[in-house]
């Protein structure tokens, strides 16, 4: 039978609250079968695979270029429904010129989240979620592509089904952005391996096991 095991190695410092993290303490995460630690898949160590391989200040690219498309491709979506509503033209311009501006959002982010997936072990269960988030977020941006093909005569007065592929997409958004979650808030991919509340800053060049005092308004 396979069971997940958590190892600690202590270190001197004082407990850590929230998270379920603890300072100076490190999470080593492996296998266990039949009674043999094992490594991760691939006997490769779970330190080395759980941060994101491209950073910008310290920090997952993929993360931080994200929101980009996300925002704009909802606006966009917001304005769609302002237009329905209103039956101002201005606002499905508008909308046109946001999900211009977040398929090249998308296009921009997408690599850095593949090359982050590459990364993650086979036979995990973040393997998979990381496969389901980028194909549904592939599905998105055709979807958007679409809808904005259909738009390039049309800028102010869209067709039904244009708008049924940008809200269609929007939906799809909604359950890739929840596994984007899922990968980060759940399976800890993308997060720095020695994480705790008291870390310090990701452009100070420490690592982040060590810990900083808190500022006197925290």
């Amino acid at each position: 039978m396979l069971f997940e095991l958590i190892w600690l190695t202590h270190s001197p410092g004082p407990l850590a609250q929230g998270r379920g993290a603890m300072k100076g303490r490190r999470a080593l995460r492996g296998v266990f079968f039949g009674g043999t630690p094992l490594a991760a898949p691939g006997n490769v160590p779970w330190e080395s695979v759980m941060e994101s391989r491209v950073k910008f200040l310290g920090h997952s690219l993929h993360q931080q270029l994200v929101v980009f498309p996300l925002g704009l491709l909802a606006t966009a979506v917001a304005f769609d429904l302002v237009n329905i509503f209103t039956d101002r033209p201005t606002m499905a311009l508008v909308a046109y010129w946001l999900i211009v501006a977040g398929l090249i959002g998308g296009l921009l982010a997408a690599p850095f989240g593949f090359l982050d997936w590459l990364k993650i072990p086979a036979g995990t269960r973040a393997k998979s979620v990381g496969l389901m988030h980028g194909a549904i977020n592939v599905v998105v941006l055709v979807s958007f592509a679409v809808s904005w093909y259909l738009r390039i005569d049309n800028e102010i007065t869209p067709g039904v089904l244009a708008r049924v592929f940008s809200f269609g997409g929007a939906g799809l958004a909604m359950v890739a952005a929840w596994l984007g979650g899922e990968l980060v808030g759940r399976l800890g991919v993308g997060v720095s391996d020695d994480a705790h509340l008291d870390a310090p800053s990701s452009m100070s060049n420490r690592p982040a096991r060590e810990t900083v005092n808190a500022p006197p308004w925290g």
